[in-house]
């Protein structure tokens, strides 16, 4: 039996017709928020498990126009059409029609382990490590003018985003940074050489290290 057979004749298919009536029925306005999430959550679990497309669209018996609207908060998807793909990612079907209940985590400004370079004033606090079944880790980086922070590459796939929060700073690909100031934003490939300069004394930012 294939994925996309599997999933139609899941026991509990039938059993969740209200998740996939909210999903597909009523107003724009209700809808709204669903699809944002079931996007949000194809995209995610998709790219979690190294799929295209066109790979999940055949594992899961579905055309690939129909995945591509749903990863854009298009279409009304069918109770049967997210089994399918819920099967064929190997992710419960509640993880693609229910946003998950954020916890609330406090760190204070100079609270959380830190960690200091050995050839420059940087100083990174760990805010929050990755959780089970998560690929992220999350840092407040506080740097000083002076030698940069040069990173050799790290595991295959990983990105790293900063937002720089005070100062400036030069940040991104060894060769290539760019200069960030306060509120300025930048996603680069980690598993390539980078590097983060203190350009201004005081210079702070958040930085997500991204594992796909």
């Amino acid at each position: 039996m294939s994925d996309a057979d599997s999933a139609r004749h899941h026991p509990r298919a039938t059993a969740e017709p209200q998740a996939g009536a909210a999903a597909a029925g009523g107003t724009a306005t209700e809808t709204t928020g669903p699809l944002t999430h079931i996007a949000s959550a194809l995209r995610r679990e998709r790219q979690r498990a190294g799929m295209s497309l066109t790979e999940l669209a055949r594992r899961a018996g579905v055309a690939k126009s129909t995945l591509s609207q749903l990863e854009s908060a298009a279409g009304n998807p069918s109770v049967e059409t997210l089994w399918a793909l819920s099967v064929a990612l190997d992710v419960p079907f509640a993880l693609l029609v229910q946003p998950a209940r954020p916890q609330v985590q406090l760190v204070r400004a100079g609270e959380g382990p830190r960690f200091a370079a050995d050839r420059a004033d940087y100083l990174a606090t760990v805010l929050s490590t990755c959780p089970p079944n998560a690929r992220r880790d999350l840092y407040l980086i506080t740097a000083e003018p002076g030698p940069a922070r040069e990173s050799d590459p790290h595991m295959p796939g990983v990105v790293e985003h900063v937002v720089l929060s005070a100062g400036r700073a030069l940040v991104g690909p060894s060769d290539d940074p760019a200069e960030l100031a306060p509120g300025d934003y930048i996603a680069y490939p980690g598993d390539l050489p980078h590097v983060f300069e203190a350009l201004d004394p005081g210079t702070t930012a958040v930085l997500v290290s991204e594992h796909t």
